[in-house]
C-alpha cells in the first residue's frame, strides 16, 4: 500500500468514478491508474468498486469505508508537511482564499494588501466561487480559507469565526422616484422591477423572505453573481437594485444613489476552516487581519485539536 493508490482512491471518487478524469488530474496513464486499484484491491483481499464491465459504478460497502480512511489519512500526510514548513520556511508558502465576488471586490483588497506586507514572500491565490462552491473546495482541501455569507456554518467539518455584520442596500438611478424617498417600505419597493443577487447569493434568502412574509409579489427582473452586474443593469435603468451595502464605491458608483434599508435583516459573513486541516500560521494571521476580534486560540482547538 502506498500514498500513490490512496490518492487514485480519493480521486476516482471526486471524479465520479471516470478513470479518464481520474488519470488527467493526477497525471498520470488510465492503465496506471486500473493498476494501481486492482493492486491495492489484492493487497487487501476485498473489492472496493462496483463494476459492469470495464467501467466503475461506485464504491462497495468496503470502498465506502476504507474511503474516511484514505480522506483522513492523506489529509494527515499534508499536514506533516505544512507541520515541517511552519518551522523551516516560517514566512514562505502558498495561501489559497476561497471567497465570493463581492469579499474579493470590496472588502478584502486592504485586508491583503496589510497581508502582503507582513508575509511579502507567501503566494496568495484568491478564488471566486459561489457559497456551496467554497464549502466543497474547503472539504475538498483546495482552499485553506473559505469567506461566505451562506453555507459555511452549516457543515459540520468546518470550523468558523464571524468576519463582519451588514445589511443590504437600495440602489437606484440618482433621478429615480425612490432616490428622493424617506423611510423606504418593501411595499414601495414591489411597485419596482428588482435586481439582485442569484439565489444562494448574498442574503439572497433573506431578500425572498421578507417579501413572502409580507404577502407580496416581487418580480425580480434579473439575477446576477455579483453587484457589480447589479449595478450596470440598474444605472440602465432596468430595475432597482438590492445589494450588500459595502458594494456601493462613492466615487465609481456616482450615478447611482445608494439608500440604506434595514428591511431585510441583518447578515453575517463567515471565515472557516477545514477541521483536520492544519492551517500554517500565517493562515491564522490572515484571519486576525480579517477579525482582530475572533479568539484564534478556540479556532485552533476546535479545527485541530491535540488529543
Amino acid at each position: 500500500m502506498n500514498f500513490q493508490q490512496l490518492r487514485i482512491i480519493r480521486e476516482t471518487v471526486r471524479q465520479n468514478f471516470n478513470l479518464t478524469e481520474a488519470s488527467a488530474a493526477l497525471y498520470t496513464s488510465q492503465s496506471g491508474v486500473s493498476k494501481h486499484i486492482k493492486d491495492l484491491e489484492d493487497e487487501l483481499g476485498v473489492q472496493l468498486f462496483i463494476r459492469k464491465g470495464k467501467r466503475l459504478l461506485g464504491l462497495t460497502e468496503p470502498g465506502q469505508a476504507l474511503l474516511g480512511i484514505v480522506e483522513r489519512m492523506l489529509v494527515d500526510a499534508d499536514n506533516i508537511k505544512r507541520l515541517a514548513d511552519d518551522f523551516n520556511r516560517v514566512d514562505e508558502g502558498t495561501l489559497t482564499i476561497a471567497t465570493t465576488h463581492t469579499q474579493a471586490r470590496y472588502v478584502l483588497p486592504p485586508i491583503v494588501n496589510q497581508f502582503k506586507k507582513e508575509f511579502p514572500k507567501v503566494h496568495l491565490i484568491l478564488q471566486q466561487a459561489s457559497p456551496v462552491e467554497i464549502t466543497e473546495m474547503l472539504l475538498q482541501g483546495e482552499a485553506d480559507i473559505g469567506i461566505a455569507t451562506e453555507s459555511l456554518t452549516t457543515e459540520d467539518n468546518l470550523a468558523s469565526v464571524p468576519f463582519y455584520n451588514w445589511q443590504h442596500s437600495i440602489i437606484t438611478p440618482q433621478n429615480h422616484p425612490l432616490a428622493s424617498k424617506q423611510n423606504i417600505s418593501i411595499a414601495d419597493l414591489a411597485e419596482y422591477p428588482l435586481i439582485t443577487y442569484h439565489g444562494g447569493f448574498t442574503g439572497r434568502s433573506k431578500i425572498d423572505k421578507a417579501f413572502e412574509d409580507a404577502g407580496m409579489d416581487v418580480d425580480i427582473v434579473m439575477s446576477a453573481l455579483d453587484a457589480d452586474v447589479i449595478k450596470t443593469y440598474v444605472e440602465l435603468n432596468m430595475g432597482v437594485g438590492i445589494v450588500n451595502n459595502v458594494a456601493y464605491d462613492v466615487e465609481r458608483d456616482y450615478r447611482l444613489k445608494q439608500i440604506p434599508t434595514d428591511i431585510f435583516g441583518l447578515n453575517t459573513t463567515w471565515i472557516a476552516v477545514r477541521k483536520g486541516h492544519l492551517l500554517r500560521g500565517y493562515g491564522y494571521e490572515f484571519i486576525s487581519l480579517c477579525s482582530p476580534d475572533a479568539d484564534i486560540k478556540a479556532l485552533k482547538r476546535v479545527a485541530y485539536p491535540e488529543d
